[in-house]
Order: C-alpha cells, then structure tokens, then sequence
C-alpha cells in the first residue's frame, strides 16, 4: 500500500471462537493490538508450510523394524548366553542406513524458508 491508499473493500472472514482465540494469542504475542492490521499482514506476507513427511514415514517404519530385531537379538543373547556376529553386523548395516536416510532429510528439511 503506498501512502493514503483508500481500504474500501471488504472480506468477510468467518473463524470459530477457538479459531478467534488462537488468533488472539499470536497477537499478543508479537505484541498487535489491531487485528484487522495482524490479519491483512498475514494473508499477504505470510507463508503457509506443507511438508511432505513420506521420509519420515518411512524411517520410523525402519526403526520399528529395527528394534523389533533388537529385541529379537537380545531375547536370544539371553537365552543362548551369546550373539552371533551376522546379527550384529545386520544391526550395523541398518543403522548406518538410517542415518543416511536422517541426514538426507536433515538437509532438506534445512532447506525450507
């Protein structure tokens, strides 16, 4: 808007009390009184995020896999009183995966502004 620029349209914007709340707290937060203000500024300079959370999805699915596996290891361990080396390497094999998939999402994650 440059200077005196005449606001004579009008949008209606119907929210729900919690919606009206909720509102409210963001605009005590960042210390605005005029909510006509705090909402023109948002709709035009603020942002909305969509994450595709897919990679996330499937790292917890590969940890739970994993840990099951652990389990698995361990309630053998206990009764055989030892592990066997493959075990131990597939473990090492799963994690060093998971990491890469953590890091790759990191790094995109790290990209989003």
């Amino acid at each position: 808007m440059t200077g005196k620029e005449k606001r004579d349209e009008i949008i209606i914007l119907r929210v729900s009390p919690a919606d009206k709340e909720r509102i409210r707290l963001k605009m005590d937060e960042l210390g605005v009184q005029n909510m006509s203000a705090f909402i023109r500024k948002m709709a035009l300079d603020g942002y909305c995020v969509n994450l595709d959370l897919t990679d996330v999805k499937e790292l917890v699915h590969l940890l739970r896999q994993c840990s099951n596996n652990l389990n698995q290891y361990t309630k053998k361990a206990h009764q055989t009183g030892s592990i066997y080396e493959e075990d131990i390497q597939d473990l090492q094999e799963r994690f060093e995966t998971f990491w890469q998939i953590g890091k790759n999402l990191l790094a995109r994650l790290s990209t989003i502004q």
